[in-house]
């Protein structure tokens, strides 16, 4: 019970800081689009990274080369550029609230959004495989699937609690000046990230 409590708390507190996937989610439930599949998705994604971290860390370590890294960021700034730009328009075009709107995403749409999202992110990997599984590495099997199980379970409480938390309060979203002020508040966040990425991230492994 320990070490599941131990993989259920090292895994929370690795997906707690506000991300670019975090940023998604809120935004997919705020929208009501499609969230049930976004947020299994993210959770199933983190939990294969995990089991991949946990049992076989160390033929992974290819994913801490810098030059892996420097694409894998590079990857991540310009899918956020293009989600940018495609707030942007929304946000200075003939933009007009409707309830029906949000539910324009595909199913096949939102899981290449989820992808783009979880897998272009290093910090994915840096969190799920590098962390989790250097952190359990010299753990028995049997201690390790149940290390595993806990992280997993913190990141589908966490996905679930934030998409569905976030449609909880859409209701009282439902107006145009409210979706100008949020897709405004994603567009700052999305760009603080790419500042984030491109100077501490981007600009020493270049320079």
């Amino acid at each position: 019970m320990e070490i599941l409590l131990l993989g259920f708390i090292t895994g929370l507190s690795l997906i707690l800081a506000i991300g670019a996937q975090n940023i998604f989610v809120i935004e997919q439930g705020l929208k009501k689009n499609n969230i049930f599949i976004i947020c299994l998705l993210c959770s199933l994604f983190d939990a294969l990274l995990i089991g991949l971290g946990i049992f076989i860390f160390h033929f992974f370590l290819f994913l801490s080369n810098p030059i892996v890294i420097l694409i894998l960021n590079i990857s991540l700034v310009i899918f956020l550029l293009h989600f940018i730009y495609q707030k942007i328009s929304k946000y200075f075009g003939e933009y007009k609230y409707n309830n029906n709107e949000f539910s324009k995403d595909s199913i096949h749409q939102s899981i290449l959004k989820t992808l783009g999202f979880t897998f272009l992110n290093p910090h994915v990997y840096s969190d799920t495989v590098f962390f989790l599984g250097n952190f359990s590495k010299s753990m028995e099997i049997q201690s390790k699937i149940t290390f595993g199980l806990g992280a997993s379970l913190a990141s589908l409480i966490f996905f679930f609690i934030l998409g569905y938390g976030a449609k909880s309060v859409s209701p009282y979203l439902n107006n145009t000046l409210a979706w100008k002020i949020i897709n405004l508040s994603i567009i700052f966040f999305m760009f603080l990230i790419i500042f984030f990425v491109s100077f501490t991230e981007i600009y020493p492994l270049i320079f």
